[in-house]
C-alpha cells in the first residue's frame, strides 16, 4: 500500500477534483484525511497503486508532492497506550514518522522516513 501526498490550493472544490481524477482513473482510496498548514491542504490517502494515483493526480492539474510506501499496522484497541509503545518503538529505531492516519478497517497507517527499519521495529503490530 502506498501514501499519496497532494497539495491542494485551499479553495472550494480541490478535494473533488482530487477524489474525482483518482476514482476515474479507477483508484480506490482506502483511507487518509486532509489537513490545512501554511494555507493549503494536505492530502494523504492510502492507496493501492501510487503510480496509478500520481499520474491521476497530476493530470488533473495537481501537485504530487510524494508518494511513499505505507506501513500498515493494527493496534490492540483495549490495551491503553499503544499509540505510545508503538511510537517508541520507532523512536528506538532512529525512525521519524512522517505522516500518521488510520484506514477505513481501523487500521494504523504510517509514513516514515525509513520503511525498512519502521517495518522490522513494528513487526509486532503487523495484522
Amino acid at each position: 500500500m502506498y501514501d499519496i501526498h497532494v497539495l491542494l490550493p485551499h479553495e472550494p472544490g480541490m478535494l473533488a477534483r482530487f477524489g474525482e481524477a483518482l476514482g476515474s482513473a479507477g483508484v480506490s482510496l482506502e483511507g487518509g484525511g486532509v489537513f490545512v498548514m501554511g494555507g493549503d491542504g494536505h492530502a494523504h490517502f492510502l492507496v493501492a497503486d501510487g503510480e496509478r494515483a500520481r499520474v491521476a493526480a497530476q493530470a488533473a492539474g495537481l501537485e504530487v508532492l510524494g508518494v511513499r510506501e505505507a506501513l500498515v499496522r493494527k493496534l490492540d484497541q483495549e490495551r491503553p497506550g499503544e499509540l505510545g509503545r508503538i511510537a517508541g518503538a520507532l523512536g528506538e529505531a532512529g525512525v521519524n514518522i512522517l505522516t500518521m492516519y488510520s484506514d477505513h478497517a481501523n487500521q494504523l497507517i504510517l509514513i516514515v522516513d525509513d520503511p525498512e527499519a519502521g517495518a522490522v521495529a513494528t513487526k509486532n503490530w503487523v495484522p
